[in-house]
């Protein structure tokens, strides 16, 4: 007895080290996964702190009324002014179609007891 006792205890410990053994390099794959996505992720917020400041630059007033003067001729600009802007209620909207009812259906037979 006691020696199957010894072989019980001599193959659980051989399997909890196999698990332990797979736990770890489990861990240290997530970890360098986890390591490479933050990297990723550093690289993306400073590639986006690029184009913000891109787009800040080109986006100048100064830069923006030069290219609408250069343009003007073929593209028609002109600056905005306070007349051109109009009120809500005179926007048109369009005007929803009307449900054709194909099939009629009749409801006379319903019992009273399932209407509210």
């Amino acid at each position: 007895m006691r020696s199957f006792l010894y072989i019980l205890t001599s193959c659980a410990v051989i399997a909890l080290a196999f698990w332990a053994y797979r736990e770890n390099y489990a861990t240290q794959e997530a970890l360098s996964k986890t390591e490479t996505l933050q990297r990723d992720i550093g690289i993306a917020r400073a590639r986006l702190k690029v184009l913000r400041a891109e787009w800040a630059y080109l986006n100048r007033p100064e830069r923006l009324r030069d290219l609408a003067e250069i343009n003007y001729e073929r593209l028609g600009l002109a600056p905005l002014r306070a007349d051109q802007f109009g009120r809500i209620d005179q926007v048109t909207y369009p005007v929803e179609p009307l449900i054709e009812i194909t099939t009629p259906i009749d409801i006379s037979s319903q019992n009273a007891e399932t209407q509210p």
